[in-house]
């Protein structure tokens, strides 16, 4: 026996249906997709200047704005993602590759917040190291991105080639001379060169260095001005440690440094973490005092280590002035690509805590 269709077996209503003003390719079974052009009618204004309102950078008034946006809350209008990107020719995607070791914790959602205050998605690559950027440039092509922030070391050809792409490319966290890198960073130098003076005029002799990963641009960055203004000041070379930036590699490298015969008075981390790291494990293993038998120093300047128990001595980076700073640059760049390559260095902050004898 054929099958009935089911609205066969219903009673027919008496009740007369509302006609749809919505053109029949929006309407969807017994509704219909709410469209600009809805909005457009209801709030008595032209169907681009709905676009604009929508569209991040639109240029609209905030009394058209308010006005379209309850016009768009009464009917229950959600723009079209898809519709706008073929509008616009933009996907408001903005690349973010970031290497999982050496990232401050404070950067992602510090920048989470500034792109989606400019109405842009973030699209997330992480690598293990940082040596592995070909794979997370490989697989952004697929995706039609308007721009890319790195805090990863990218190498040249990999540069050349978002240029030639025509996609925008800021570096954060490490400062490149390339044409076509724009970056962002901290003054890394200036801040090494604050700790090392403190903890030698404060009349450290033995220093140990807990560098990041070999690979790492921050770290070598970062070690090579401690490095560097220990030689100024005529302090022997000191012992350096290659850790992980991991809290585990910042203990690991602690007990490797004891374990020589000449012991540090003073451990410079490339990072807080392992600084925390270092920390826990001299008092807790080695039995040494913070700072009175061994003074630890970091770099970054997060939360964790300020914490009563650590109250870490470090060099904060300023990192909403150098995100806001990035997102600023790669947003110009997309309006404007014709714009030159920028370069803006920022001065950390040198926080006294109590894990250093600074005086």
């Amino acid at each position: 026996m054929a099958k009935l269709n089911s609205s066969l077996s219903r009673p027919k209503s008496t009740s007369p249906k509302p006609k749809s003003t919505l053109p029949a390719d929006d309407q969807i079974g017994s509704g219909h997709a709410v469209t600009s052009y809805d909005v457009a009618r209801h709030a008595g204004v032209s169907q681009s200047a709905v676009s604009r309102c929508f569209t991040p950078g639109g240029s609209v008034s905030d009394k058209m704005r308010a006005r379209i946006k309850q016009a768009a809350d009464e009917l229950g209008y959600q723009p079209n993602a898809i519709a706008r990107m073929l509008f616009t020719k933009r996907s408001n995607l903005i690349a973010v590759i970031v290497a999982n070791l050496g990232v401050n914790p404070d950067f992602t959602s510090i920048l989470s917040k500034h792109l989606i205050e400019r109405g842009l998605n973030l699209l997330f690559f992480t690598l293990d190291q940082e040596a592995d950027a070909e794979r997370a440039i490989e697989q952004l092509w697929q995706y039609r991105v308007d721009g890319v922030i790195s805090a990863s070391e990218l190498s040249e050809a990999h540069i050349s080639l978002l240029r030639e792409r025509g996609i925008p490319l800021v570096f954060i966290n490490r400062l490149y001379e390339i044409t076509g890198a724009n970056s962002v960073g901290c003054d890394h130098a200036e801040g090494e060169r604050w700790l090392i003076d403190r903890l030698v005029q404060a009349g450290h002799k033995n220093f140990g260095i807990v560098a990041g990963p070999k690979l790492s641009a921050v770290s070598r960055l970062r070690t090579h001005a401690a490095l560097d203004r220990l030689q100024v000041l005529g302090i022997d070379k000191p012992a350096i440690i290659y850790g992980d930036f991991t809290y585990e590699g910042g203990r690991q490298a602690m007990r490797t440094l004891f374990e020589g015969k000449k012991r540090p008075d003073a451990v410079v981390c490339a990072n807080d973490l392992m600084a925390i790291g270092c920390i826990d494990e001299a008092r807790e293993v080695l039995s040494l005092g913070i700072p009175d038998q061994v003074s630890v120093v970091g770099f970054d300047g997060l939360s964790p280590g300020q914490w009563s128990a650590f109250s870490l001595t470090t060099v904060r980076q300023p990192m909403q002035s150098m995100v806001k700073a990035a997102v600023d640059m790669l947003v110009a760049r997309i309006a404007d690509p014709a714009l030159a390559t920028e370069r803006r260095v920022f001065s950390g902050e040198l926080v006294e805590g109590h894990s250093a004898r600074l005086k």
